[in-house]
């Protein structure tokens, strides 16, 4: 887990990066933002950049193609500055230029560029000093309301930053550097041309963690049922359900996961277990993701997949059954003189909400 509550500055440094593409050009401050005139702007940036970050649950790490992590220029300039190699507002300015470098998509916004130093924060029970990147890209339009003689006035700023929305982040956290440090994200944007703050800005990958593991086999999992099954057994739609609905309760009250278990008490059926296995295996050669065939189950991956775990089998326009268990208290068949296909139902008792 990650906590900021009792974190501080020590730095922060800000820079204009533009777009390359576009023939923009990024502007270096010459001297780091002087924090002590101010008691309360400390804790307003302390919110905008590190708010988004409470319900960051995946952990990265930096890494190259060529696997030297040397050659990871964000890895790079961080570790020189830990190392007391540069200076905090030299590696700021290399940072910003290196973005400035990947910023290549036409449809890559333009903003200021944050870099700070942190103390204290707190990430899986231990606390670290940090550096923390972060980049306004969206401007929003502020009116101020202020007394005014016997009533009020009014102001605006045409172009102003929104505390609460942070657009693309990111903390390194000082620990395992010979591993790639871990690495926490965020990126608001949601868009195809954003995957250059991950990919090409800071090259980083998972950390395969239980996190990860749990998240990566349940994803594997629910594809291979709703995906793969059907080309080796006749499925219903129901039978499908009642295999997640296994898996998600397997998940909910295991405290650990157990491949052996799992394919026992979830699939129940040797060929099927067999094909899970191979999918497994494409999985992990595709992503270079390699499972554990037992890890602790991470009760934050479980909440976040459980929404992606439908349980619903929508009829026409007409109905939905929600399919919670007792897959043997629903049939299905065909009734000849309709022409049309049937669900039948088997309960104890009824109630309506």
């Amino acid at each position: 887990m990650f906590f900021h509550q009792d974190a501080t500055f020590e730095q922060l440094s800000i820079h204009r990066v533009g777009n390359k593409a576009q023939d923009e050009f990024y502007a270096l401050s010459d001297n780091p933002i002087d924090l002590t005139q101010d008691e309360i702007l400390p804790d307003l940036l302390m919110q905008y950049f590190m708010k988004p970050f409470a319900k960051a649950n995946e952990v990265y790490r930096f890494y190259h193609p060529n696997d030297d992590l040397q050659l990871n220029e964000v890895y790079y300039f961080v570790r020189q500055y830990f190392e007391a190699k540069i200076d905090f507002h030299n590696m700021s300015q290399q940072l910003a230029k290196h973005l400035y470098e990947v910023s290549e998509h036409p449809k890559i916004k333009g903003g200021e560029v944050y870099v700070v130093a942190l103390k204290n924060i707190q990430m899986e029970g231990e606390e670290h000093q940090a550096i923390g990147i972060f980049k306004s890209e969206n401007k929003e339009a502020y009116l101020k309301v202020y007394p005014s003689g016997e009533g009020f006035d009014l102001e605006y700023e045409q172009e102003a930053i929104n505390i609460n929305k942070l657009d693309k982040g990111v903390v390194i956290v000082h620990t395992e550097e010979d591993e790639g440090y871990k690495v926490l994200v965020v990126d608001q944007t949601n868009q195809s041309e954003a995957v250059y703050w991950k990919d090409d800005f800071l090259k980083i990958r998972t950390r395969n963690d239980n996190f990860q593991q749990t998240g990566n086999l349940m994803k594997v999992y629910k594809n291979f049922v709703n995906d793969k099954l059907d080309e080796v057994f006749e499925l219903e739609t129901a039978d499908k359900i009642d295999l997640l609905n296994r898996s998600m309760n397997y998940f909910k009250t295991k405290e650990t996961f157990d491949q052996a278990e799992f394919e026992d008490e979830v699939i129940a059926n040797p060929q099927a277990a067999t094909l899970f296995k191979e999918y497994q295996q494409h999985f992990e050669e595709e992503f270079d993701s390699p499972f554990q065939s037992s890890f602790e189950i991470a009760s934050p991956a479980v909440k976040k997949m459980s929404s992606s775990y439908k349980s619903v089998i929508k009829l026409d326009k007409n109905f939905h059954i929600y399919v919670h268990g007792k897959r043997e208290y629903l049939e299905t068949g065909f009734d000849e003189d309709r022409g049309m296909s049937y669900y039948k139902l088997y309960f104890e008792n009824e109630s309506q909400s």
